[in-house]
């Protein structure tokens, strides 16, 4: 007896739901691309859930005919296909005819639809793929979608599925590619009875971008318009100077449909190349009208993947569009005014913010009572003077931002006040009504002590306006304790003026002198030969390890923010840091929500208080997207930690002092694993004798 036999028809259509319907998101897709091909110039998304429970969509496009309605939930039955040639000239969303049918098997569905000519609509319910008979309803023009129970007759598949908050985040996003695709649409999304996006028709793709995106975003963008035979490039890319953690906001259309190609993304990445640095990547929203005949659609279930006749001529023509648009565009990058407005001190005046007017004033500066032995410090009131006097003092001039330093951030100032003048700026000055004043009680933190000048440098809003000021009244500096430097030799006792080497001898006893190259790697002379060091990757291991003690001792020490911030997000990227707010206060991030998917940020760690925050929270909602989480918390606060000593860590290209590279070679000691980063990657290489002389036949 033979052992092949054919499958049933329900066996065909689970197969077919499982390459069509991954999640919830992909229902929302189906959905979508339907109503849009339908003519629907106004549609509104409603999910419980995160579409577990119930997925609806409503739209007002053309209906279906009685008739066809059964006929739409069968197996390869659509109207948007007559013959096989109408393949090579695809204009629709859809066309294969079998995402209905396998929606429909998998879950309990009841579509209500009427046409313009009807008079009244018609409802078929489908349970599991048995489908019932169709029978008058009361309904307006347009089709009335209802998914619920998603996989209840699968239950391995539904266990696949993340949480609530997480598959309402990818609902958000397949709604955020379809608006941007079609902003002539109105659009209009619910979640678990939120209001996440109402998104007004527009014929200006900037009004729906800045909806979704933030107007900080969309007045960053540069505007593409690119015609050449065979190709049009329509669509925006942002300046240099916004960019993003991962190419998740690179959103590339072709001719209306949101599509993944390597090739476009390479284009894009290249057109960038020179202006963004090493792990950031650019944002887009471009769409691309290519002849229907020179584009295949029907390469996966999911109509993302695409192939072109012409791939070279697509990747040129998008190249080259983006040079041009640069070409045209001032590239500079622009002086960024916003100071995270922390308050560490007495004489802390924060700066003015256009703060939204949906929430109280005074709201922003309640702050919660902590628990007993907290390391979060809470904001010191501000100083005494009028109204008058305090606006005047926030007028954008150098002396106006005045900040008062304890002792974690006097140690940033410390050591080699060179690091400070290097870079144009003032060292912290000891009177004055809007200069730097170190605390009388110094707190330590987990980066580098106030005897270890390697901290990474203060970056203050505005750099001095010479080099001869920023060198002016040193004796009124404040005098932290610092290790010596060539400039300024310490004084003996004897008051002779001679340099006391005692000192540097003894920090320098236990570590070889190190030379710098390329403002990335340091060079010393072992016992064995030559020791090649990577200054970033030696101090993020260093600070990764600092971060893992103080939190396995009670938490990492945070600075609370004296006007929380506003951070925009997309509702993906807010659904993954609302999820996970217990793990990120450990880490010394407080977050709390503020309406859709914004977030405030209350506090964030000491060591990180000179990154600003809202970069900060995007690039943690990037990691927590993009990359493959570990199973665990524990493993998941791990890699956060991970980001965290990265970004708290010096940089490739940062030029560091003779003494600072004495700090960083006399903590390498300090870790137990100096020789990777906590990435993997090696922080040191050895050169040995031996080798250098076979390299100059000497043996």
């Amino acid at each position: 007896m033979g052992i092949i036999r054919e499958l049933s028809p329900s066996v065909i259509n689970q197969i077919a739901a499982g390459e069509v319907v991954e999640r919830p998101a992909s229902v929302v897709k189906e959905l979508l691309e339907n109503a849009i091909d339908a003519g629907a110039d106004r549609i509104e998304i409603a999910v419980e859930r995160g579409g577990k429970d119930l997925i609806r969509v409503v739209d007002n496009g053309k209906g279906i005919a009685p008739d066809d309605l059964p006929l739409a939930f069968r197996p390869h039955a659509t109207s948007k296909l007559r013959e096989a040639d109408d393949l090579q000239r695809i204009a629709t969303l859809g066309f294969r005819g079998e995402a209905l049918a396998a929606i429909a098997e998998i879950s309990k569905v009841c579509c209500e639809s009427r046409t313009a000519e009807a008079e009244t609509g018609f409802r078929l319910r489908i349970d599991g793929g048995r489908a019932g008979a169709v029978e008058p309803c009361s309904c307006p023009v347009g089709t009335i979608m209802e998914v619920r129970h998603l996989f209840f007759n699968t239950p391995v598949r539904r266990t696949f599925l993340k949480s609530d908050a997480t598959e309402a985040g990818h609902v958000a996003e397949m709604v955020t590619r379809l608006a941007l695709a079609h902003p002539s649409v109105h659009f209009t999304s619910r979640s678990s009875g939120k209001v996440v996006f109402d998104l007004p028709a527009t014929t200006c793709l900037t009004d729906r971008i800045a909806a979704l995106f933030g107007r900080e975003l969309a007045d960053q963008l540069i505007g593409v318009e690119h015609d050449v035979p065979g190709v049009g490039l329509r669509g925006f890319v942002s300046h240099p100077s916004h960019s993003r953690s991962s190419s998740k906001f690179q959103y590339l259309f072709l001719n209306g449909r949101y599509v993944r190609d390597r090739s476009l993304q390479h284009a894009l990445a290249e057109a960038y190349r020179g202006l963004l640095m090493v792990g950031r990547y650019p944002v887009a929203f471009l769409n691309l009208e290519v002849p229907l005949d020179q584009v295949d659609v029907n390469v996966h279930p999911t109509k993302i993947e695409v192939r072109f006749r012409e791939a070279h001529l697509i990747y040129s023509a998008l190249y080259s569009a983006i040079k041009q648009a640069f070409l045209k565009t001032d590239l500079h990058a622009k002086l960024q005014t916003r100071v995270t407005a922390f308050q560490v001190g007495s004489t802390s005046v924060a700066p003015a913010l256009d703060w939204p007017t949906r929430a109280s004033v005074s709201d922003w500066f309640s702050v919660p009572e902590e628990a007993a032995g907290s390391s979060v410090a809470a904001p010191a009131p501000c100083s005494s003077g009028s109204t008058s006097e305090a606006v005047d003092s926030l007028r954008p001039t150098r002396q106006a931002w005045g900040w008062s330093w304890s002792g974690d951030q006097a140690a940033m100032a410390s050591g080699t006040a060179g690091v400070l003048e290097r870079n144009g700026l003032d060292a912290p000055l000891a009177s004055g009504p809007n200069q730097l004043q170190a605390s009388p009680a110094p707190t330590s933190t987990f980066g580098l002590r106030s005897s270890e000048p390697l901290a990474r440098r203060v970056d203050l809003p505005f750099a001095a306006e010479s080099e001869a000021e920023g060198r002016r009244s040193n004796s009124d500096r404040v005098p932290i304790r610092s290790i010596p430097t060539s400039t300024s030799p310490p004084v003996s006792a004897s008051g002779t003026g001679h340099s006391t080497d005692s000192t540097r001898h003894a920090s320098s006893a236990s570590h070889p002198r190190a030379l710098q190259f390329h403002d990335s790697y340091l060079v010393a002379e072992t016992p064995e030969g030559l020791m090649v060091i990577d200054q970033h990757a030696l101090h993020e291991r260093i600070l990764f390890e600092e971060f893992k003690e103080r939190l396995e001792r009670g938490g990492v020490e945070s600075q609370r923010l004296l006007i929380p911030e506003t951070v925009e997000l997309t509702p993906a990227e807010a659904a993954a840091l609302t999820e996970r707010l217990d793990l990120l206060a450990k880490l010394g991030i407080e977050l709390s929500g503020f309406g859709g998917s914004t977030v405030l940020v209350h506090a964030l760690p000491a060591q990180l208080k000179h990154v600003e925050a809202d970069r900060l929270v995007r690039d943690l909602a990037d990691h927590l997207l993009q990359r493959p989480l570990p199973p665990t918390p524990e493993g998941l606060m791990m890699d956060l930690l991970n980001m965290m000593a990265c970004k708290a860590a010096i940089k490739a290209g940062q030029k560091l002092s003779p003494d600072e590279i004495d700090a960083l070679l006399e903590r390498r000691h300090l870790a137990r694993d100096s020789h990777h980063c906590p990435h993997g990657r090696p922080t040191v290489l050895l050169l040995t004798k031996s080798d250098l002389e076979k390299q100059f036949g000497r043996v």
